[in-house]
């Protein structure tokens, strides 16, 4: 809180410096273009800071859980996934916001470049706001593209689904309660590409909670404990996201019900026969297709952050 009042405390210093130069400017138009600039950096700092109003959601400011699960399109959708996995990776980047890869369930290897996909992947993003910025990102993502993995050069539409998740470290949040006959907990060795151990000790962890049927894991950390850990915090976000949705919409009881298929996408992404990024829900249209799949998602993400809904 004390950091907020400090940032508007400045703007407001930033203001009344400027308009006393205006006043100097009756006198001197020299100084004219130099009030000019410091305007211009100043408009820049209101608006983004403006964001920041609009996410005023209860876990906005939480740090968050993002999953990409591969859809129909075999091959080339779990291609797709390895790819929007990368494009979010550098969104993050940029954001100055740490990304740690807490489960990943692997694609069929080979194809052009040896490329191997994922089926599946949880990522954790530590930053301010990360959930705030990234909440609306959830839905289906569409590709149109000429498939790598076709010989015959053919085009295909590859599907993946995208759902963010507040990193929510205790069950208080929910206003749930979670007992431990609600769980069935297991554990197994990690796994890389091609079936490879990472580690010869039994340390992920895979939790079911038995009343929404949800299945969470992680093998991300050295310890059995560290790893239920992380698994719990991602439980817990998937129960607020069934919670948020059930007070939205009485009749959508369980996460996930919009399957990632033909004519449920939020956002298209065609690479052929034309270059183009389009999202659904805001309008908003990119051309420059490889500056977006490389982390430029900043015209998406405000969009969809100032639409009325979303902040209501």
């Amino acid at each position: 809180m004390k950091q907020e009042i400090k940032i508007f405390v400045q703007l407001e210093k930033e203001i009344k410096e400027i308009k006393d130069f205006l006043l100097l400017s009756e006198k001197d138009e020299k100084i004219i273009p130099e009030i000019e600039k410091e305007i211009q950096k100043l408009e820049e700092k209101i608006e983004k800071y403006s964001l920041e109003i609009f996410l005023s959601g209860p876990h906005d400011k939480e740090e968050a859980i993002l999953q990409i699960f591969a859809g129909a399109g075999g091959r080339d959708a779990q291609d797709w996934a390895a790819m929007l996995q990368r494009m979010y990776e550098r969104y993050c980047q940029n954001k100055g916001w740490a990304v740690k890869t807490l489960e990943q369930s692997f694609g069929e290897p080979g194809g052009p470049e040896a490329r191997i996909g994922i089926k599946t992947v949880t990522l954790e993003i530590a930053g301010k706001f990360a959930f705030g910025f990234l909440k609306n990102e959830s839905g289906v993502h569409r590709l149109v593209r000429i498939s790598p993995f076709s010989p015959q050069n053919l085009r295909h539409t590859s599907f993946a689904q995208v759902v963010v998740l507040p990193k929510l470290k205790s069950v208080k949040d929910l206003e749930i309660e979670i007992k431990p006959g609600d769980l069935k907990i297991e554990v197994f060795r990690s796994s890389g590409p091609g079936g490879q151990y990472m580690q010869k000790t039994e340390s992920a962890v895979r939790i079911t909670h038995l009343a929404t049927k949800f299945v969470v894991s992680c093998q991300s950390e050295r310890s059995q404990a560290q790893n239920k850990k992380k698994a719990m915090e991602i439980l817990y976000g998937k129960l607020y996201h069934l919670k948020q949705k059930e007070l939205q919409e009485k009749t959508q009881k369980i996460k996930g019900t919009i399957e990632p298929t033909w004519g449920k996408q939020t956002r298209n992404y065609v690479l052929h026969p034309y270059k183009m990024v389009k999202d659904l829900r805001t309008g908003v249209e990119i051309s420059d297709v490889e500056a977006v799949l490389n982390g430029e998602l900043d015209e998406f993400i405000e969009a969809e952050i100032k639409l009325p809904t979303n902040y209501e």
